[in-house]
């Protein structure tokens, strides 16, 4: 097991092997296997690349943020700007239902809220806002709307597991409570761990996954 300052070493290294983060703004601490982020970053999209690069170190139990985005003075946009630009991709988005989505702006900050039948609609719509000019945080309110049952569902997560191979899928239980996937168990990585979740949220109807696999490292 590390010690916490191998997993700082671990961290930091990791941080500048990633060419998307300007590591030298970004301050690491560790405390018993806790990991926190400080200092600043240009963009949105740079301090969840950080988030990313830190959960990827073996050893990390939990992650703290205390960073913030700092745009630059030419990066700056008005809110009404941020919220047409916002709309205007959706709407280029074919995998997104064009009604779907809605978005509101405060200072920069986008809260994206609506219905959309998959998760990965959702997450594309995440994944195309953080890194447009002026956004300095997002925040993802959009419910999935229940298209299975959810014994198919539960059935579905558990074959897409044995598709995987994951290594501890025996130790891996699933569970469904209304429209909820409940994970448990103990995996022996984070990627396993992501794996499983990831699993999870592949199924239609799904509302939120509730991941409580712990890691043994």
């Amino acid at each position: 097991m590390k010690n916490d300052i191998q997993l700082q070493q671990d961290v930091m290294a990791e941080l500048n092997w990633d060419p998307s983060i300007s590591s030298s703004h970004v301050g690491v601490s560790t405390n018993d296997g806790v990991v926190t982020l400080t200092g600043h970053v240009c963009s949105y999209a740079e301090k969840w690349a950080a988030e990313r690069a830190a959960l990827r170190v073996a050893g990390v139990k939990a992650l703290a943020i205390e960073m913030d985005v700092e745009l630059p003075n030419s990066d700056r946009r008005e809110d009404a700007d941020i919220s047409r630009s916002v709309a205007h991709l959706l709407q280029q988005m074919t995998e997104i239902p064009k009604e779907g989505i809605k978005v509101m702006v405060e200072n920069g900050w986008v809260t994206l809220f609506g219905e959309v039948e998959w998760d990965y609609q959702r997450q594309i719509a995440s994944r195309i806002v953080r890194h447009l000019l002026g956004v300095t945080g997002v925040s993802d309110n959009i419910a999935i709307t229940p298209k299975l049952s959810m014994n198919d569902v539960k059935d579905g997560v558990e074959n897409a597991l044995r598709r995987r191979a994951i290594a501890d899928i025996d130790s891996i239980s699933v569970m469904i409570q209304g429209e909820d996937v409940i994970l448990d168990g103990v995996v022996h990585s984070w990627s396993e761990r992501e794996l499983a979740e990831h699993a999870a949220w592949g199924m239609p109807g799904v509302h939120q996954v509730i991941n409580k696999i712990k890691v043994s490292i």
